[in-house]
């Protein structure tokens, strides 16, 4: 491929693509896997953002693979698409990547029958139970901390001193809040912050903007970087992952990043549009 035949970034970001413009993408190829953020992308606050529910309609009637991110831990992929239904979108739980399944595949490329500590919920302590760990706090090899609704003053303690007795230490993402109808409440960045203020040791993160999240997620569909893309609503996690992992980047303005946003930041995605919705007529 010729340097020439790329598409600019500072072009493609200027402005907010036409809704009928047919994208040059920079390898000469259709973009033949997607991969694609859940929150700001295809839903918010439990409603479908327009575009959403066609598009994915037309990746399955198309055959098409791709997978939905999400650094959510708590839930199992069946959960979310059962919950991702209540909000008006039909996702096979077999299109949907999290980062505790990309964490428990990390595990097992790196020790097979791993023993783990784990605080966590349903969505990290399966994905771990199918990637062959054992979930112990007796001399565990990893302690994994994911996300849950109820942390534990006794657990935290627990994972602390495993860690310094010498387990390795990693979280599943990085995000220090999670929402609730409450307001706020404190994610596993926040007690990964903790437990290294008490131990001296930073975790290892899997999750968003690591690109070893859309590495996995590839892995997980045959997908190859010069033919993926990658659609997110934040600069400072989707993009720059996507960017990290070589995918063509797609910033929708739907969620968390706004046009007046992008210049603030030393990269630029490949694309910027409304929403999913000028990206479906592009396909």
């Amino acid at each position: 491929m010729s340097e020439s035949a790329a598409p600019t970034t500072d072009t493609l970001a200027a402005v907010p693509a036409p809704a009928s413009a047919k994208v040059a993408y920079r390898s000469g190829q259709d973009i033949e896997c997607w991969l694609t953020d859940m929150d700001g992308v295809l839903v918010h606050e439990n409603h479908p953002i327009p575009g959403a529910p066609e598009l994915i309609q037309r990746w399955v009637d198309t055959s098409r693979r791709f997978l939905v991110l999400t650094n959510n831990s708590i839930f199992t992929p069946r959960d979310l698409a059962a919950r991702l239904r209540s909000s008006g979108l039909s996702i096979p739980e077999e299109n949907i990547w999290t980062s505790a399944l990309a964490t428990a595949v990390f595990i097992k490329d790196q020790m097979a029958g791993a023993r783990v500590y784990c605080i966590g919920e349903a969505g990290l302590t399966t994905a771990l139970h199918e990637a062959g760990v054992i979930l112990t706090d007796q001399d565990p090899d990893y302690v994994v901390l994911g996300e849950t609704r109820t942390y534990s003053f006794n657990a935290i303690t627990t994972a602390i001193r495993l860690i310094v007795g010498g387990a390795r230490f990693i979280a599943t993402n990085p995000d220090a809040t999670g929402p609730s109808k409450e307001g706020v409440l404190p994610a596993t960045g926040a007690i990964a912050a903790l437990i290294t203020k008490a131990t001296g040791r930073e975790p290892y993160t899997i999750g968003k903007p690591n690109p070893m999240m859309f590495r996995s997620a590839m892995n997980q569909i045959d997908a190859h970087s010069e033919t993926t893309a990658m659609i997110g609503d934040r600069m400072d996690t989707d993009i720059v992952a996507g960017m990290e992992a070589g995918l063509h980047t797609v910033l929708v303005l739907s969620g968390i990043t706004q046009q007046a946003d992008i210049p603030t930041y030393p990269f630029r995605p490949n694309q910027v549009l409304n929403s999913v919705s000028d990206l479906l007529r592009q396909l």
